[in-house]
């Protein structure tokens, strides 16, 4: 029987949601709740009231504080929607309480932090996936394809861009004892983008970066890494909450030109544009509209549902995982630092 087998033939993987984060409303608890063989068992948040909110809208039973969570009997995995700062404290407690667990990205706030996740998940053989969805979406898998038959010539530059406008103060993005930032929050994005497209052989290094640095809170609010990888491509990474949106990355080689705009967070009726620019002609690949979300969730409650049936569990890409968090380490220690105010 394989993973993929249809919901009917196997009991579910039941959720249990740990944080009432608004990336859980708008796109993971939609994307989970809709998907066959899953359940919503349980949402846990320290305002009853806020997690009675989700359960009204998905399902499951409301629960205050996450130890009460992670004790139910009736919760197989978890999907961490925490701020920054409480992933590894919660993703060790779960996982040590027997659950698997999605977690958003980044998996942690260091590269340590990193590997304690993966080397625990290892030992006790559960699924750990860091939520990095836009590495679901067919978009991407076009584009490496591309790649691969040379329909760029050799690529030697590639960058990407993620930014957004600044949030309000009191948002955990703004806070530095959650783990706040735009390196994590943003920058993580081009990154894993790179890792991905470029692959393992391709081990990225960081040459150089710039941090704008808010002068009250210490925190990064935009900024910008130059890395190259070992095959001598350069790769940009951009990133900030003092702009307006950007969510693109560029491909450029020595035969013609990608660009792809909407990349990291498409809305899921969002049909994908490819422009290729040559010398003297452009071409554009319209692709179909997916689910981001929805193909990052079913994959995991596959890997799931495979360790019912003797697949080993433990963290997939965990090198990808650990090498993003050590990428960011690096960024942090080699970057130079300009102090602004107010983030602007």
């Amino acid at each position: 029987m394989s993973a993929a087998t249809d919901s009917a033939d196997v009991d579910p993987v039941r959720f249990g949601v740990l944080g009432a984060a608004s990336v859980a409303w708008r796109r993971m608890l939609p994307a989970l709740s809709g998907l066959p063989g899953v359940e919503i068992a349980a949402v846990a948040s320290r305002d009853l009231a806020k997690a009675t909110r989700f359960t009204d809208r998905f399902g499951g039973v409301p629960v205050r504080g996450y130890d009460e969570l992670l004790a139910r009997p009736d919760v197989d995995a978890v999907y961490l929607a925490l701020p920054n700062g409480l992933h590894h404290e919660w993703a060790a407690a779960a996982l040590r309480a027997g659950k698997h667990v999605l977690g958003e990205k980044p998996m942690t706030t260091s590269a340590a932090d990193t590997e304690d996740l993966l080397r625990l998940a290892e030992r006790r053989n559960l699924v750990l996936r860091e939520n990095f969805a836009f590495a679901h979406h067919p978009l991407h898998g076009v584009v490496s394809d591309l790649l691969d038959r040379g329909r760029l010539g050799a690529l030697r530059h590639l960058t990407g861009s993620f930014c957004y406008p600044g949030r309000p103060a009191d948002d955990v993005r703004n806070r530095a004892d959650l783990g706040g930032g735009a390196l994590l929050d943003a920058g993580v994005y081009p990154l894993r983008l790179a890792q991905y497209l470029l692959g393992d052989k391709d081990r990225l290094e960081v040459t150089g970066a710039v941090l704008r640095v808010d002068r009250r809170s210490g925190l990064d609010v935009s900024g910008s890494a130059l890395l190259v990888a070992r095959t001598g491509v350069i790769v940009t990474a951009e990133f900030g909450f003092e702009h307006s949106y950007a969510s693109r990355y560029q491909l450029w080689g020595t035969g013609a030109r990608l660009t792809v705009d909407r990349a990291f967070a498409p809305p899921p009726q969002h049909r994908p544009v490819l422009r290729i620019d040559e010398q003297d002609h452009t071409e554009e690949l319209v692709l179909a509209e997916a689910d981001q979300h929805a193909g990052s969730a079913a994959a995991f409650a596959d890997a799931v549902r495979a360790t019912r049936y003797g697949a080993p569990g433990g963290p997939r890409d965990a090198a990808a995982t650990l090498r993003t968090a050590e990428l960011v380490d690096e960024i942090r220690a080699i970057a130079r630092r300009i102090p602004v105010s107010g983030g602007g």
